[in-house]
């Protein structure tokens, strides 16, 4: 079992930055891939960014060049610095994790955070 913490999240103006933690309570996450999502109300899970801890990232495109997934040394904590947001980010982000290969696929994630409100304001 993983427990999950995000934190970070806040009410930004567009163009700020904000930079989101994601904690593993219990384990590390060497050996894992972790990813973020986001949720914006009535819309579908959408695949932020992913980090595979010997190596490898994966991103969405429409977060290429503002989003940038990072660890810690300490092998427990996931950072997503977000960069020129927009309106657009608004949502609910969610750190999860999974065995083997990076995935932009939801479901192929096994654990689960609660989520953290990011709020873009024009």
């Amino acid at each position: 079992q993983v427990q999950l913490v995000e934190s970070g999240g806040g009410l930004v103006q567009a163009g700020d930055s904000l930079r989101l933690s994601c904690a593993a309570s219990g384990r590390t996450f060497r050996s894992y891939v972790v990813g973020w999502f986001r949720q914006a109300p009535g819309k579908e899970r959408e695949f932020v960014a992913a980090i595979r801890w010997s190596n490898g990232d994966i991103y969405a495109d429409s977060v290429k060049g503002r989003f940038t997934i990072s660890r810690d040394n300490a092998e427990t904590t996931v950072y997503l610095q977000m960069n020129s947001l927009k309106p657009e980010d608004t949502a609910v982000y969610l750190c999860a994790v999974r065995s083997g290969q990076l995935s932009m696929i939801p479901r192929e994630y096994d654990y689960w955070g609660q989520g953290t409100q990011v709020t873009v304001s024009s």
